[in-house]
């Protein structure tokens, strides 16, 4: 298997899992925005039912994405060109959706998993504020991060093109078959 035929298996892999990860965040952000009308008992009997396996699709989805965007990164480097900056900044807007993930999120989902329907937390609210906020930072970071991944693999095909182009231009007529 040659480098092109790699590269555009990770590529379609990366758009794939990006997509699904931002679209699912989306999806998130909508129900959760949803939620801010339901009281303390609501919104933990939801919260705890999205935490039964919703980790787990976002773990499936994100990982690979950085894992992949960042193989396209490597192989880029070398040119440098606009598919590589597009690439290197959706690797960037990963890492914070990631670490804005383990620094706010995961930690309040564990938390969120112990708290009593019956008895809910007095600080429940601000609690469910931060989660939320932190979630749109990364619902947004993600979405970018897809954004440049598009455009990066739109704009893959038509770079190369302009580079054989430009090659044919610079071949005598003679010799061009």
């Amino acid at each position: 298997m040659t480098n092109g035929v790699i590269l555009k298996i990770v590529r379609l892999l990366s758009l794939l899992t990006g997509g699904a990860f931002a679209g699912f965040l989306v999806t998130v952000l909508v129900v959760e925005s949803t939620l801010r009308s339901f009281d303390a008992t609501g919104y933990i009997e939801v919260r705890q039912v999205e935490l039964a396996h919703l980790d787990d699709l976002a773990s499936a989805t994100l990982i690979p994405t950085l894992i992949g965007a960042a193989i396209l990164v490597a192989f880029a480097a070398r040119t440098r060109g606009r598919a590589f900056w597009l690439t290197l900044t959706a690797v960037l807007l990963l890492v914070v959706v990631l670490a804005t993930s383990l620094l706010v999120n995961v930690p309040i989902n564990h938390d969120q998993l112990t708290w009593n329907v019956q008895a809910p937390p007095a600080d429940w609210a601000s609690v469910r504020d931060r989660w939320q906020i932190a979630h749109a930072v990364r619902t947004v970071g993600a979405l970018l991060a897809f954004g440049c991944l598009s455009v990066a693999a739109i704009g893959a095909p038509a770079t190369a093109r302009r580079h054989m182009r430009s090659a044919d231009r610079q071949v005598p007529t003679s010799l061009r078959v």
